[in-house]
């Protein structure tokens, strides 16, 4: 599978803000703690060995033990559970939410980028251990955002009452969903396994939480893939010391903050502001804010309230009916987990280049942040249209209407190109400027006044030649806006629309270890993979 690569910055599908973060801009140095090139994580090893506590890792596996009571572990996967009770052994984590069917494309390059990176570490420090890390997003309540998934421009969803936090979201309905998809996959070797892994995951298991475990394990258990959920008891009381901050102290918001206004001094987009609480309280169907007033402590739109000591009672005695939200979850991974490192999308890496300041005021290292893998898959058929219509990879990421013209303008037996029409016409302004400034200013004026006008009328003209020769050449136009359509639905990356079984369909088994053997995690361009 040959792949091509293209710089981030150059597809016009990245913020500035992440452009300049991959280029190491100075402005943006004090917002993060080391750069994720290879020779830096020696530092960032030793840092986290010397900070995470043994107790800490003994929780961790026995928690972990724990949630895979419920699906088939691999040796793999068991092996890297059992090395992290080791001060040697490390993780790198990546997040999603539970996403119908993993959702976009994204949730596979994401974990393997996780994988990769573990690879990569190990044989550049054999001494340690680098387990790659899914966190599952299960205490988020945004259903609306992870209740569907599209497969060949359809939206396939699933309708249910919403509230709460939607790990512990039964499956009930979904087999409603399933008969949808199954008629719509059709049939055929690839397709069974995708019916396959929709029924055991979603249809033989009771909450989203567990059919996504299963489902991301029987993708990625053999490449040794740990799957955690935060939402665990035992893993929250270690963070009672944190949330006991936040409560009293207002911690994070008086850190990020400072941090997000100066971001925004500095005329980047502020991806998430802080609240001054930012923790949830959990109960069945309920996920709400808490809100201090008056030294009073309340659950948003419910009648609990509480006075401090009896709220710091409730974190002692049910530590797990407290939810960080986007703010806080960082830094309870960090908490639980010897990481070295967060991989995770634009969005995800500028809110954490937020967060700095907040980590260092709590004593918890930093971690590395690194922008996951970026994809753009193409079929044999796809490639082989691309090559007559002769585009380049990265005129496809140009907008519709600016490929089009580009390629009218290229293969168009007229040129259509009115620059030295407009050249000469300026020249010959020149002298009327000159003839115009030994007169009065009215007389200027009107000499400027004409000029505009004359190289407007050349636009206008130029535009008109461009739409005709699109007309004349409406066959070629009308394949390449088919095959950019294919690559970029909705006019959007492939990888934010496109669910996983559409490629499962095309490559079958192959699919992911193409993609484990084509995507290096530290290369920080967009890749074109090419069947």
């Amino acid at each position: 599978m040959p792949s091509d690569c293209i710089p981030f910055r150059v597809t016009n599908y990245f913020s500035s803000f992440i452009c300049d973060y991959l280029d190491e801009n100075p402005e943006l140095k004090e917002f993060y703690h080391r750069f994720p090139n290879l020779d830096n994580f020696e530092d960032q090893i030793l840092e986290k060995q010397q900070s995470f506590s043994a107790e800490n890792r003994k929780v961790l596996k026995a928690a972990l033990f724990a949630q895979y009571t419920k699906v088939n572990i691999s040796e793999t996967t068991q092996n890297n559970i059992d090395l992290l009770d080791k001060d040697t052994t490390f993780t790198v984590t990546t997040g999603h939410q539970l996403n119908l069917f993993t959702g976009p494309l994204y949730f596979l390059y994401k974990i393997v980028s996780a994988i990769n990176l573990a690879s990569v570490l190990k044989e550049e420090y054999p001494t340690y251990n680098f387990v790659p890390v899914y966190w599952m997003a299960t205490e988020d309540h945004d259903f609306e955002e992870i209740n569907y998934f599209n497969f060949k421009g359809k939206k396939i969803q699933w309708n249910r009452k919403d509230g709460g936090a939607v790990g512990v979201f039964d499956t009930e309905g979904l087999d409603k969903v399933f008969e949808v998809f199954s008629s719509e996959i059709g049939s055929g070797r690839n397709a069974e396994r995708l019916k396959s892994l929709f029924q055991e995951a979603y249809l033989k298991h009771e909450n989203l939480a567990d059919a996504t475990r299963y489902l991301a394990n029987e993708l990625f258990a053999e490449y040794g893939l740990v799957i955690v959920d935060g939402d665990d008891k035992d893993l929250k009381r270690l963070f009672i010391p944190y949330v006991e901050r936040e409560l009293e102290e207002q911690i994070s918001y008086n850190n990020v903050l400072p941090k997000a206004e100066k971001l925004a001094s500095k005329g980047y987009k502020i991806q998430v502001n802080p609240r001054e609480i930012n923790l949830f309280y959990l109960s069945e169907g309920l996920r709400e804010r808490i809100i201090e007033k008056e030294n009073r402590y309340f659950v948003n739109d419910t009648d609990i309230v509480w006075t401090k000591s009896e709220l710091l009672q409730e974190l002692s005695e049910s530590p797990e009916r407290f939810s960080p939200n986007v703010m806080m979850r960082p830094l309870y991974q960090e908490v639980i987990l010897p990481n070295l490192c967060y991989i995770g999308g634009g969005g995800e890496l500028a809110y954490w280049l937020e967060l700095k300041d907040y980590f260092d005021t709590v004593k918890i290292p930093f971690p590395m942040l690194l922008l996951r893998n970026s994809v753009l898959m193409q079929t044999t058929k796809q490639g082989q249209k691309i090559k007559k219509l002769e585009v380049s990879d990265e005129e496809l990421f140009l907008k519709q209407h600016e490929l089009i013209n580009r390629k009218v303008r290229q293969i168009s037996n007229i040129d259509i190109n009115f620059d030295p029409q407009r050249l000469q016409l300026k020249e010959q302004f020149k002298e009327m400027h000159e003839l115009a400034n030994q007169t009065d200013v009215t007389f200027l004026n009107a000499v400027k006044a004409q000029e505009v006008k004359q190289l407007k009328g050349l636009d206008m003209l130029e535009k008109r030649l461009l739409k005709a020769q699109r007309l004349k050449l409406s066959d070629h136009v009308q394949r390449l806006t088919s095959i950019q359509n294919e690559l970029f639905p909705n006019q959007s990356l492939q990888e934010r629309n496109v669910n996983f079984s559409e490629m499962y369909l095309e490559y079958g088994e192959n699919l992911i270890p193409e993609l484990i053997k084509h995507l290096n995690p530290l290369l920080g361009e967009f890749v074109v993979l090419k069947q």
